[in-house]
Parts: structure tokens; sequence; C-alpha cells
């Protein structure tokens, strides 16, 4: 089994890369993210690598991450979901966003990624709700923030600073991961007034 392949980029296609390792190419199947993010070719690079075996192919699928590589694996847990469209969801959401719109069931956003209907968006969100956390990365707070806020049961001084923002004309999302930022640099025990005005120095950065 291949896990990694580090050489030469030799050709860049519509949905996979040639890399060149001691003289021998490789054929990896790669999202449309991953390949937006290669070397020109006959620069270096290195590649994460899932390989698939069936009784008449070999197929390598590459990734930058490990994250975006566990994220493929999870996506093809979903009933009715091949590598194919696991790649179109990844090439169209970063494994934070994916994480977020499982967490929210934000259908609609999952549902953006080519050939994901609303009806395998459904799936995706229904079959890895309970998953989705584990993989989410630096998203894990604002995710955690979210879903109190939709539940009401978020803090009244975070709340509080939420709504301040979003009465200024920020999105819901933004504030919140305003203050998701605010919240790691001073803890839950923030007044509101403070939460509002880091929230607002993470929105000018």
């Amino acid at each position: 089994m291949i896990g990694k392949l580090k050489g030469t980029v030799d050709e860049i296609a519509e949905d996979h890369v040639i890399v060149d390792v001691h003289g021998v190419g490789y054929v990896a199947f790669c999202s449309a993210r991953t390949l937006s993010n290669i070397p020109a070719p006959g620069e270096a690079v290195v590649l994460l690598i899932e390989t698939y075996v069936r009784e008449d192919v070999i197929r390598l699928f590459g990734f930058g991450t490990a994250l975006e590589r566990e994220w493929f694996r999870l996506l093809q847990n979903v009933q009715g979901i091949g590598a194919k469209v696991a790649l179109s969801v990844l090439g169209t959401l970063t494994p934070s966003d994916l994480a977020n719109a499982i967490a929210l069931r934000d259908i609609a956003m999952v549902s953006r990624a080519p050939g994901v209907g609303k009806r395998v968006a459904e799936r995706i969100v229904t079959e890895l709700k309970n998953k989705a956390p584990a993989f989410a990365g630096e998203a894990m707070g604002t995710i955690g923030l979210k879903q109190e806020l939709g539940e009401g049961v978020a803090p009244a001084p975070v709340a509080d600073a939420v709504s301040a923002l979003t009465n200024l004309g920020y999105s819901r999302d933004q504030a919140a991961n305003a203050i998701a930022a605010a919240m790691k640099e001073v803890g839950e025990g923030a007044d509101s007034t403070k939460l509002i005005r880091l929230g607002l120095k993470e929105l000018s950065r």
C-alpha cells in the first residue's frame, strides 16, 4: 500500500496529477482544491495517498493534508457516496467548512458541490453529524458556539456580544467567528463589553 508520494510534479490534469518518483510516474487523483495548490511541473511535491485496490485496477488518491484524507474516508461511509463525489465535496468545501456545515445541518452548503443534490447532502449531514466534531480541527470552537446560540444555551454575555455585532451589520457567522476567537483569548467568563471590543478587533484584521 502506498501512503505518501514525495517527488517531482510531472503533469497536472483536470482531475489528477502525475508525480515522478525516481523515474516512475504515479497518477494521483485529487480534489480541485488540492490540484490548485500543486506546485508547477518540475517542482517538488509531497502528497498523502489513499490507495484503492480492485480486481482490475489500482487507483491512488492524493491529498495535501491528513485532515482532507480523513474526510475523504469518512464521506465514503455515507450510503451512495464514492470516491468521485467525495473529491467533489472536498474540492468545494474546506474540511473546516464541511465540519461546520454538518454540525449546523447546513444542507444548502453541502449541496453546492457538483454532483451532490439535496438528497445526498441530507444523507451526508444526517449520517456524519455525530462524527463531524472529531474532524473539525480549528473550527470546533466556532461550531460549539453556533450550536449553543441556536439552542439558546450560550452564556448571556456571549449571546449579547454576538447580537451586538450582528446589529452593527456583520453576518451571524462573522459575529460568531469573532466572538469564538475572543473567547479563546480571554476565556468564557468575560463580560459582553470586553467580548464585543475583542470581537471588533478580530473583525478589523
